[in-house]
């Protein structure tokens, strides 16, 4: 049933009330949704989009989900949802080597049908990318960079929109993705510019082309009331950080 809906398994505590942010400042130029953690298990996972898992899915739960490594992801083939894993970082086919140019973990809506990289993955390759929440980070006053979480007010899992490709100048093909981003709503712009495209579960079959065209129209940024975040322990501004602690707030 494509109405199920699955709550976080998360402390209450993470839900608090947002600090205030007189003394942030903001810094436009970084790349945004650089991180991000996944907590489900496997089985609600493919239970809340109805997808058959594959048998190599990352290990989870993972608090701290970096760039390159693999992530959950649901696509679908004539109505048949896999759940499976893909590197995040999208590698065009030109690609002679997986760092032969920019890491492509972000993609622009703006120009996602115009881009090389993006325009074939945008028509035909679109999925889903399972979160419980993202992260963000700001500077204070004397230039710390400041972590913040960020997460459904409906304590309910996000879904980034996705494009995908596999990249086959390796000797192993790897299968890679990248996440939509969009401009933010005035909730987010507190914190940075752009968010991710947060796709509702009632427009999951659209995005995945299975209820034929118009998806386009689905790359906007998310109601006012749909995120809430706080600050989190700059622990998190290591890559190699890792547990529950990472989204807990200060």
């Amino acid at each position: 049933m494509r109405h199920i809906i699955l709550e976080f398994f998360c402390n209450p505590k993470h839900l608090q009330a947002s600090k205030p942010w007189e003394s942030i400042l903001f810094s436009q130029d970084r790349p945004m949704c650089g991180r991000f953690a996944i907590t489900l298990p496997d089985d609600a996972m493919a239970a809340l989009f109805e997808a058959a898992p594959a048998n190599d899915l990352p290990n989870g739960p993972n608090f701290n989900v970096c760039p390159t490594t693999h992530v959950h992801t649901v696509t679908s083939d004539e109505g048949q949802r896999r759940l499976r894993p893909m590197r995040w970082g999208f590698l065009p086919h030109w690609y002679k080597s997986p760092t032969d140019g920019p890491l492509l973990i972000n993609a622009r809506s703006e120009t996602l049908a115009e881009k090389p990289a993006f325009r074939d993955a945008c028509r035909a390759r679109r999925c889903l990318i399972p979160a419980t929440g993202f992260y963000e980070w700001t500077k204070d006053d004397a230039g710390n960079r400041l972590p913040w979480y960020i997460y459904s007010t409906q304590k309910t899992p996000l879904a980034f929109a996705g494009v995908w490709q596999t990249w086959d100048k390796g000797d192993d093909p790897l299968t890679t993705c990248a996440i939509v981003t969009t401009g933010a709503n005035k909730t987010m712009a507190q914190i940075h510019h752009r968010m991710p495209v947060i796709l509702t579960q009632e427009n999951w079959p659209l995005w995945l082309g299975e209820a034929g065209h118009g998806a386009a129209t689905l790359m906007t940024a998310a109601p006012e009331d749909a995120l809430a975040f706080h600050r989190v322990d700059p622990g998190v501004n290591s890559n190699r950080a890792t547990g529950d602690t990472l989204i807990e707030p200060i």
